[in-house]
Protein backbone atom coordinates (compact mmCIF):
# COMPACT_ATOMS: atom_id res chain seq x y z
CA UNK A 1 0.00 0.00 0.00
CA UNK A 2 1.25 3.63 -0.98
CA UNK A 3 0.36 5.81 2.11
CA UNK A 4 -0.33 9.32 1.62
CA UNK A 5 0.99 10.84 5.15
CA UNK A 6 2.98 9.29 7.84
CA UNK A 7 3.28 11.36 11.19
CA UNK A 8 6.33 10.77 13.08
CA UNK A 9 8.07 11.17 16.60
CA UNK A 10 5.70 11.94 18.72
CA UNK A 11 3.25 10.57 21.63
CA UNK A 12 0.51 9.21 19.79
CA UNK A 13 -3.12 9.17 22.43
CA UNK A 14 -4.19 5.62 20.97
CA UNK A 15 -7.47 4.00 22.51
CA UNK A 16 -5.47 2.19 25.39
CA UNK A 17 -3.67 5.26 26.09
CA UNK A 18 -0.64 7.75 25.20
CA UNK A 19 2.23 5.92 23.67
CA UNK A 20 5.45 6.76 21.40
CA UNK A 21 4.20 5.82 17.93
CA UNK A 22 4.08 6.78 14.07
CA UNK A 23 0.89 7.43 12.59
CA UNK A 24 0.38 6.05 8.94
CA UNK A 25 -2.44 7.35 6.85
CA UNK A 26 -3.79 6.41 3.24
CA UNK A 27 -7.11 7.31 1.75
CA UNK A 28 -8.01 9.99 4.53
CA UNK A 29 -8.35 7.29 7.25
CA UNK A 30 -4.84 6.13 9.55
CA UNK A 31 -3.65 2.55 8.12
CA UNK A 32 -1.71 1.88 11.24
CA UNK A 33 0.02 3.04 14.81
CA UNK A 34 3.14 1.55 13.96
CA UNK A 35 6.18 2.02 16.40
CA UNK A 36 8.23 4.57 16.49
CA UNK A 37 10.86 2.89 14.71
CA UNK A 38 9.16 1.12 11.68
CA UNK A 39 10.10 1.97 8.22
CA UNK A 40 7.13 3.45 6.48
CA UNK A 41 7.50 5.76 3.39
CA UNK A 42 5.01 7.93 2.42
CA UNK A 43 3.86 11.08 -0.25
CA UNK A 44 4.07 13.62 2.74
CA UNK A 45 5.65 13.11 6.49
CA UNK A 46 5.33 15.12 9.45
CA UNK A 47 7.82 15.45 12.01
CA UNK A 48 6.17 15.39 15.31
CA UNK A 49 9.26 15.37 17.32
CA UNK A 50 8.63 15.95 21.30
CA UNK A 51 4.99 17.08 20.31
CA UNK A 52 1.79 14.93 21.63
CA UNK A 53 -0.40 13.56 17.78
CA UNK A 54 -3.65 13.61 18.71
CA UNK A 55 -7.14 13.15 18.19
CA UNK A 56 -9.19 15.82 15.93
CA UNK A 57 -11.88 17.61 18.64
CA UNK A 58 -15.70 17.30 17.77
CA UNK A 59 -18.00 20.04 18.81
CA UNK A 60 -21.23 18.81 19.49
CA UNK A 61 -22.98 22.39 20.26
CA UNK A 62 -22.08 25.04 17.10
CA UNK A 63 -24.06 27.75 16.27
CA UNK A 64 -23.12 29.37 12.59
CA UNK A 65 -25.94 30.59 11.44
CA UNK A 66 -25.21 31.16 8.37
CA UNK A 67 -26.25 31.89 5.51
CA UNK A 68 -28.78 34.03 7.16
CA UNK A 69 -26.63 36.26 9.02
CA UNK A 70 -23.47 37.14 7.22
CA UNK A 71 -22.58 40.04 9.74
CA UNK A 72 -22.03 37.44 12.20
CA UNK A 73 -19.49 35.55 10.21
CA UNK A 74 -20.01 32.37 7.45
CA UNK A 75 -19.12 29.00 6.84
CA UNK A 76 -15.84 29.65 5.69
CA UNK A 77 -14.76 32.14 8.88
CA UNK A 78 -15.96 29.91 11.55
CA UNK A 79 -15.09 26.44 10.41
CA UNK A 80 -11.77 27.90 9.74
CA UNK A 81 -11.95 29.33 13.35
CA UNK A 82 -12.38 25.65 13.96
CA UNK A 83 -10.19 24.06 12.66
CA UNK A 84 -7.00 26.70 14.20
CA UNK A 85 -8.58 25.68 17.19
CA UNK A 86 -7.94 21.84 16.89
CA UNK A 87 -11.84 20.99 16.18
CA UNK A 88 -12.13 18.74 13.03
CA UNK A 89 -16.15 18.21 12.95
CA UNK A 90 -18.89 20.53 14.05
CA UNK A 91 -22.62 19.88 14.72
CA UNK A 92 -24.65 22.88 13.60
CA UNK A 93 -27.57 23.93 15.34
CA UNK A 94 -30.71 24.76 14.02
CA UNK A 95 -31.14 28.56 15.24
CA UNK A 96 -31.06 29.95 12.28
CA UNK A 97 -33.27 32.15 9.70
CA UNK A 98 -35.72 29.77 9.22
CA UNK A 99 -35.36 27.78 11.89
CA UNK A 100 -34.01 24.37 10.58
CA UNK A 101 -36.77 22.07 11.13
CA UNK A 102 -37.97 20.09 8.21
CA UNK A 103 -36.29 17.48 6.15
CA UNK A 104 -36.22 20.55 3.06
CA UNK A 105 -34.31 23.11 5.56
CA UNK A 106 -31.49 20.37 6.25
CA UNK A 107 -31.02 19.76 3.09
CA UNK A 108 -30.98 23.35 2.23
CA UNK A 109 -28.54 23.92 5.07
CA UNK A 110 -26.68 20.72 3.96
CA UNK A 111 -25.86 22.20 0.95
CA UNK A 112 -25.39 25.82 1.56
CA UNK A 113 -22.37 24.40 4.06
CA UNK A 114 -20.68 21.67 1.80
CA UNK A 115 -18.74 23.74 -0.71
CA UNK A 116 -17.83 26.15 2.12
CA UNK A 117 -17.16 24.18 4.92
CA UNK A 118 -13.64 23.46 5.98
CA UNK A 119 -14.34 20.86 8.84
CA UNK A 120 -16.30 18.21 8.61
CA UNK A 121 -19.97 19.22 9.78
CA UNK A 122 -23.03 17.56 11.01
CA UNK A 123 -26.69 19.18 11.28
CA UNK A 124 -29.60 19.68 14.07
CA UNK A 125 -32.96 19.68 13.59
CA UNK A 126 -35.90 21.13 15.59
CA UNK A 127 -38.92 19.19 15.91
CA UNK A 128 -41.83 21.21 14.53
CA UNK A 129 -44.27 18.96 13.92
CA UNK A 130 -44.69 16.15 16.63
CA UNK A 131 -45.98 13.18 15.19
CA UNK A 132 -44.22 9.73 14.34
CA UNK A 133 -43.86 10.52 10.71
CA UNK A 134 -42.42 14.13 10.75
CA UNK A 135 -39.55 12.35 13.76
CA UNK A 136 -39.01 9.67 10.62
CA UNK A 137 -38.57 11.75 7.85
CA UNK A 138 -35.79 14.04 10.26
CA UNK A 139 -34.48 10.77 11.33
CA UNK A 140 -33.90 9.93 7.15
CA UNK A 141 -32.92 13.54 6.51
CA UNK A 142 -29.38 12.53 8.35
CA UNK A 143 -29.77 14.99 11.25
CA UNK A 144 -27.04 14.28 14.02
CA UNK A 145 -29.75 14.71 16.43
CA UNK A 146 -33.26 17.22 17.59
CA UNK A 147 -32.65 20.34 19.65
CA UNK A 148 -35.14 22.09 21.73
CA UNK A 149 -35.62 24.64 24.41
CA UNK A 150 -37.42 24.28 27.15
CA UNK A 151 -38.24 27.93 27.47
CA UNK A 152 -40.46 30.15 25.16
CA UNK A 153 -39.35 31.64 22.14
CA UNK A 154 -37.45 34.85 22.69
CA UNK A 155 -38.91 38.19 21.49
CA UNK A 156 -39.01 38.97 18.17
CA UNK A 157 -36.92 35.54 16.98
CA UNK A 158 -39.97 33.02 16.16
CA UNK A 159 -39.25 32.27 13.06
CA UNK A 160 -36.13 31.10 14.03
CA UNK A 161 -37.33 29.39 17.31
CA UNK A 162 -40.23 27.46 15.17
CA UNK A 163 -40.12 24.36 16.40
CA UNK A 164 -37.64 25.03 19.38
CA UNK A 165 -39.74 26.57 22.10
CA UNK A 166 -41.55 24.08 24.11
CA UNK A 167 -41.80 25.15 27.55
CA UNK A 168 -44.62 22.90 28.50
CA UNK A 169 -44.02 19.28 29.76
CA UNK A 170 -46.70 17.70 27.74
CA UNK A 171 -44.62 19.11 24.69
CA UNK A 172 -41.61 17.77 26.15
CA UNK A 173 -42.21 14.40 26.90
CA UNK A 174 -44.15 14.38 23.47
CA UNK A 175 -40.93 15.11 22.19
CA UNK A 176 -39.00 12.75 23.82
CA UNK A 177 -41.71 9.73 22.92
CA UNK A 178 -41.12 10.67 19.29
CA UNK A 179 -37.95 10.78 19.51
CA UNK A 180 -37.42 7.40 21.36
CA UNK A 181 -39.64 5.53 18.74
CA UNK A 182 -37.26 7.16 15.92
CA UNK A 183 -33.93 6.38 17.95
CA UNK A 184 -33.14 10.03 17.66
CA UNK A 185 -31.09 11.74 20.20
CA UNK A 186 -32.79 14.66 22.23
CA UNK A 187 -30.45 18.00 22.90
CA UNK A 188 -31.68 20.20 25.18
CA UNK A 189 -31.20 23.77 26.32
CA UNK A 190 -32.94 23.37 29.94
CA UNK A 191 -33.64 26.18 32.30
CA UNK A 192 -37.88 26.08 33.16
CA UNK A 193 -39.91 28.79 31.60
CA UNK A 194 -41.96 29.31 34.74
CA UNK A 195 -39.45 30.18 37.11
CA UNK A 196 -37.45 32.49 34.64
CA UNK A 197 -40.43 34.48 33.70
CA UNK A 198 -40.48 35.09 37.78
CA UNK A 199 -37.02 35.97 37.88
CA UNK A 200 -36.92 38.07 34.55
CA UNK A 201 -39.82 40.43 36.57
CA UNK A 202 -37.66 40.71 39.94
CA UNK A 203 -34.91 41.87 37.60
CA UNK A 204 -36.15 44.94 35.90
CA UNK A 205 -36.17 46.54 39.40
CA UNK A 206 -32.37 45.91 39.37
CA UNK A 207 -29.28 47.35 37.98
CA UNK A 208 -29.55 46.03 34.04
CA UNK A 209 -25.74 47.03 33.71
CA UNK A 210 -24.72 45.03 36.52
CA UNK A 211 -23.55 41.41 36.12
CA UNK A 212 -25.26 40.04 38.77
CA UNK A 213 -28.23 41.43 37.14
CA UNK A 214 -28.43 38.22 34.52
CA UNK A 215 -27.48 35.80 36.92
CA UNK A 216 -30.44 37.04 39.20
CA UNK A 217 -32.79 36.65 35.82
CA UNK A 218 -31.86 33.09 35.10
CA UNK A 219 -30.84 31.74 38.60
CA UNK A 220 -29.16 27.66 38.86
CA UNK A 221 -32.62 26.39 40.29
CA UNK A 222 -34.32 27.36 36.98
CA UNK A 223 -31.48 25.00 35.09
CA UNK A 224 -31.93 22.51 37.94
CA UNK A 225 -35.56 21.75 37.83
CA UNK A 226 -36.01 21.69 34.24
CA UNK A 227 -33.47 19.00 33.90
CA UNK A 228 -34.72 17.34 36.76
CA UNK A 229 -38.07 17.20 34.91
CA UNK A 230 -36.61 15.92 32.04
CA UNK A 231 -34.36 13.18 33.58
CA UNK A 232 -38.04 12.15 35.49
CA UNK A 233 -40.36 11.97 32.25
CA UNK A 234 -37.16 10.21 30.36
CA UNK A 235 -37.65 7.51 33.12
CA UNK A 236 -41.02 6.70 30.85
CA UNK A 237 -39.90 7.80 27.78
CA UNK A 238 -37.02 6.24 27.49
CA UNK A 239 -35.27 8.43 25.05
CA UNK A 240 -31.19 9.47 23.87
CA UNK A 241 -31.38 12.49 26.30
CA UNK A 242 -28.44 14.74 26.18
CA UNK A 243 -28.60 18.37 28.65
CA UNK A 244 -26.92 21.23 27.58
CA UNK A 245 -24.63 23.80 29.23
CA UNK A 246 -24.38 22.84 32.54
CA UNK A 247 -23.48 25.76 34.33
CA UNK A 248 -24.45 25.26 38.26
CA UNK A 249 -23.50 22.39 41.18
CA UNK A 250 -27.10 22.67 41.58
CA UNK A 251 -28.02 21.11 38.39
CA UNK A 252 -24.48 18.58 38.70
CA UNK A 253 -26.58 17.24 42.14
CA UNK A 254 -29.71 16.34 40.18
CA UNK A 255 -27.61 14.56 36.94
CA UNK A 256 -25.98 12.29 39.83
CA UNK A 257 -29.08 11.70 41.69
CA UNK A 258 -30.87 10.51 38.10
CA UNK A 259 -27.18 8.40 37.04
CA UNK A 260 -28.84 5.30 35.91
CA UNK A 261 -32.19 5.86 35.75
CA UNK A 262 -32.44 6.52 32.04
CA UNK A 263 -30.53 7.38 28.73
CA UNK A 264 -28.72 10.17 29.21
CA UNK A 265 -25.76 12.47 29.19
CA UNK A 266 -24.65 15.86 29.77
CA UNK A 267 -22.01 18.73 28.73
CA UNK A 268 -20.51 22.06 29.73
CA UNK A 269 -18.25 24.23 28.29
CA UNK A 270 -14.94 26.08 28.43
CA UNK A 271 -16.61 29.48 29.64
CA UNK A 272 -18.15 27.93 32.65
CA UNK A 273 -14.83 26.09 33.51
CA UNK A 274 -12.68 29.27 32.91
CA UNK A 275 -14.50 32.17 34.21
CA UNK A 276 -17.37 33.66 37.24
CA UNK A 277 -19.29 35.92 37.14
CA UNK A 278 -16.82 38.38 38.15
CA UNK A 279 -15.28 38.27 34.72
CA UNK A 280 -18.13 38.61 33.14
CA UNK A 281 -18.92 42.23 35.25
CA UNK A 282 -15.10 43.13 33.72
CA UNK A 283 -15.79 41.82 30.46
CA UNK A 284 -19.71 43.49 30.36
CA UNK A 285 -22.11 42.41 27.63
CA UNK A 286 -20.12 40.45 25.39
CA UNK A 287 -19.69 37.98 27.87
CA UNK A 288 -23.37 37.24 28.60
CA UNK A 289 -24.25 33.85 27.93
CA UNK A 290 -27.78 31.90 28.08
CA UNK A 291 -27.32 30.44 30.82
CA UNK A 292 -25.17 32.53 32.85
CA UNK A 293 -21.15 32.21 33.61
CA UNK A 294 -21.97 31.54 37.44
CA UNK A 295 -19.47 31.58 40.15
CA UNK A 296 -16.58 30.06 41.45
CA UNK A 297 -18.19 26.86 43.64
CA UNK A 298 -20.08 26.31 40.48
CA UNK A 299 -17.14 26.09 38.42
CA UNK A 300 -15.08 23.75 40.85
CA UNK A 301 -18.76 21.63 40.96
CA UNK A 302 -18.25 20.85 37.03
CA UNK A 303 -14.51 20.46 37.47
CA UNK A 304 -15.45 17.66 39.74
CA UNK A 305 -18.55 16.46 37.60
CA UNK A 306 -15.85 15.96 34.84
CA UNK A 307 -13.53 14.09 36.58
CA UNK A 308 -15.95 11.48 37.92
CA UNK A 309 -18.17 11.05 34.34
CA UNK A 310 -21.13 13.24 35.58
CA UNK A 311 -20.35 15.50 33.00
CA UNK A 312 -18.79 13.60 29.51
CA UNK A 313 -18.63 16.36 27.35
CA UNK A 314 -16.97 19.68 26.44
CA UNK A 315 -18.33 21.71 23.81
CA UNK A 316 -18.43 25.64 22.82
CA UNK A 317 -21.61 27.05 22.65
CA UNK A 318 -20.07 28.79 19.44
CA UNK A 319 -22.27 31.75 19.19
CA UNK A 320 -20.79 34.35 16.96
CA UNK A 321 -22.56 38.13 17.22
CA UNK A 322 -21.56 41.21 15.45
CA UNK A 323 -20.30 43.82 17.60
CA UNK A 324 -22.85 46.17 16.65
CA UNK A 325 -25.46 43.58 17.79
CA UNK A 326 -23.69 43.12 21.30
CA UNK A 327 -22.74 46.61 21.78
CA UNK A 328 -25.65 48.38 20.98
CA UNK A 329 -26.74 46.83 23.95
CA UNK A 330 -23.88 47.68 26.40
CA UNK A 331 -24.57 47.84 29.63
CA UNK A 332 -28.07 45.89 29.70
CA UNK A 333 -27.83 42.77 30.52
CA UNK A 334 -31.44 42.19 30.26
CA UNK A 335 -31.85 42.82 26.70
CA UNK A 336 -28.25 42.33 25.17
CA UNK A 337 -28.09 39.04 22.73
CA UNK A 338 -26.23 36.06 24.56
CA UNK A 339 -23.49 34.26 23.19
CA UNK A 340 -20.14 34.52 22.57
CA UNK A 341 -17.59 32.51 20.50
CA UNK A 342 -15.70 29.76 21.40
CA UNK A 343 -14.49 27.67 18.61
CA UNK A 344 -10.58 28.65 19.23
CA UNK A 345 -10.65 27.98 23.01
CA UNK A 346 -12.16 24.61 23.29
CA UNK A 347 -8.97 22.48 22.77
CA UNK A 348 -6.78 24.74 24.59
CA UNK A 349 -8.89 25.03 27.48
CA UNK A 350 -8.56 21.18 27.90
CA UNK A 351 -4.89 21.82 27.36
CA UNK A 352 -4.31 24.02 29.43
CA UNK A 353 -6.40 21.60 32.39
CA UNK A 354 -3.93 18.66 31.52
CA UNK A 355 -1.03 20.58 32.04
CA UNK A 356 -2.00 22.12 35.39
CA UNK A 357 -3.30 18.78 36.29
CA UNK A 358 -6.82 19.14 36.31
CA UNK A 359 -7.02 16.28 33.86
CA UNK A 360 -5.28 13.71 31.91
CA UNK A 361 -4.68 13.33 28.08
CA UNK A 362 -6.80 10.61 28.23
CA UNK A 363 -9.86 11.94 30.07
CA UNK A 364 -9.66 15.17 28.16
CA UNK A 365 -9.69 13.72 24.79
CA UNK A 366 -12.65 11.57 26.05
CA UNK A 367 -14.41 14.69 26.84
CA UNK A 368 -13.70 16.24 23.45
CA UNK A 369 -13.75 13.95 21.08
CA UNK A 370 -13.76 9.58 21.65
CA UNK A 371 -17.72 10.11 24.13
CA UNK A 372 -18.92 12.50 21.09
CA UNK A 373 -17.61 9.99 18.30
CA UNK A 374 -19.65 7.04 20.82
CA UNK A 375 -22.57 8.85 22.08
CA UNK A 376 -23.82 10.59 18.52
CA UNK A 377 -23.10 7.63 16.07
CA UNK A 378 -19.88 8.28 14.83
CA UNK A 379 -17.60 5.30 14.46
CA UNK A 380 -15.04 6.57 12.25
CA UNK A 381 -14.29 9.86 14.51
CA UNK A 382 -12.93 10.60 17.88
CA UNK A 383 -9.89 7.95 18.24
CA UNK A 384 -6.38 7.39 16.49
CA UNK A 385 -6.77 3.70 15.55
CA UNK A 386 -6.65 1.87 12.20
CA UNK A 387 -9.44 2.36 10.11
CA UNK A 388 -10.77 5.94 11.49
CA UNK A 389 -10.75 8.74 9.82
CA UNK A 390 -7.14 10.56 10.10
CA UNK A 391 -8.65 13.38 11.76
CA UNK A 392 -5.43 14.81 14.18
CA UNK A 393 -4.22 17.93 15.63
CA UNK A 394 -0.83 18.34 16.61
CA UNK A 395 0.51 20.09 19.49
CA UNK A 396 3.34 21.05 21.30
CA UNK A 397 2.51 21.24 25.40
CA UNK A 398 5.52 23.45 25.96
CA UNK A 399 4.15 26.24 24.03
CA UNK A 400 1.44 28.92 24.85
CA UNK A 401 -1.81 29.64 23.52
CA UNK A 402 -2.32 33.34 23.80
CA UNK A 403 -6.09 34.72 22.86
CA UNK A 404 -6.63 38.32 21.21
CA UNK A 405 -8.64 39.51 19.44
CA UNK A 406 -6.79 40.63 16.67
CA UNK A 407 -5.54 36.99 16.80
CA UNK A 408 -8.60 35.38 15.91
CA UNK A 409 -9.93 33.95 12.89
CA UNK A 410 -14.19 34.16 13.98
CA UNK A 411 -15.65 37.00 12.60
CA UNK A 412 -16.85 37.47 16.06
CA UNK A 413 -13.18 38.41 17.38
CA UNK A 414 -14.72 41.50 18.29
CA UNK A 415 -17.12 40.71 20.97
CA UNK A 416 -14.19 38.38 22.63
CA UNK A 417 -13.72 40.22 25.56
CA UNK A 418 -13.91 37.78 27.97
CA UNK A 419 -10.74 35.55 26.60
CA UNK A 420 -9.02 38.38 25.20
CA UNK A 421 -5.43 38.39 26.36
CA UNK A 422 -6.25 34.63 28.17
CA UNK A 423 -2.82 32.52 27.82
CA UNK A 424 -3.21 28.48 28.09
CA UNK A 425 -0.75 26.24 27.88
CA UNK A 426 -0.75 24.18 25.13
CA UNK A 427 -0.44 24.73 21.29
CA UNK A 428 -2.09 23.87 18.42
CA UNK A 429 0.64 23.23 15.76
CA UNK A 430 -1.39 21.17 13.00
CA UNK A 431 -4.79 20.40 12.00
CA UNK A 432 -5.71 17.62 9.68
CA UNK A 433 -9.05 16.52 8.40
CA UNK A 434 -8.85 13.20 6.88
CA UNK A 435 -4.91 12.82 6.03
CA UNK A 436 -4.80 16.35 4.64
CA UNK A 437 -3.50 19.73 7.05
CA UNK A 438 -6.44 22.32 6.67
CA UNK A 439 -4.21 24.36 9.76
CA UNK A 440 -0.56 24.67 9.80
CA UNK A 441 0.08 26.23 12.57
CA UNK A 442 -0.02 29.90 10.54
CA UNK A 443 -2.75 29.78 8.13
CA UNK A 444 -6.03 27.56 6.80
CA UNK A 445 -4.28 26.29 3.55
CA UNK A 446 -7.26 23.91 3.20
CA UNK A 447 -9.79 25.15 -0.03
CA UNK A 448 -13.49 26.19 1.63
CA UNK A 449 -15.36 22.18 0.93
CA UNK A 450 -12.78 20.34 2.31
CA UNK A 451 -15.12 19.47 4.90
CA UNK A 452 -18.17 17.29 4.67
CA UNK A 453 -21.59 15.88 5.70
CA UNK A 454 -21.97 13.20 8.68
CA UNK A 455 -24.53 11.64 9.66
CA UNK A 456 -24.89 9.20 12.51
CA UNK A 457 -25.27 5.45 12.00
CA UNK A 458 -28.41 4.37 11.19
CA UNK A 459 -30.38 3.84 14.67
CA UNK A 460 -33.13 1.25 12.82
Amino acid sequence: MTLDLVIRGGQVLTPTGLRPGTVAVAGGRIVAILPPEAEAVARETVNAQGAHILPGAIDIHCHIRSPAYPNRGSVESETGAAAKGGITTVFEMPITDPCCNSPERVVMRRDHFAPRALTDFAMFAAPVDLTEAAFFALRDAGVIALKIFTTASPPDRDREFAGLAWPDTDAQMTVLRLAAKAGLTVFVHAENDALIAQAAVRATALDKADARTHGLARPPEAEAAAVASLLAMNMIAGARLHIAHVTSGLTVDVLRRFSGSSDFSAETCPHYLSFTEADVARAGVSAKINPPIRHEADRAALWEALADGTLKHVTTDHAAFAPEEKLAKDGDFLSAPPGHPGLETLVPTLLDAVATGKTTMERAFALLSGNAAARFRLPSKGRLAAGADADIIIVDMGAQTHITQSTLLTNARAISRLTDGHRYQGRILRTILRGATIWDGAAIIAPPGSGRFVNPEDPR
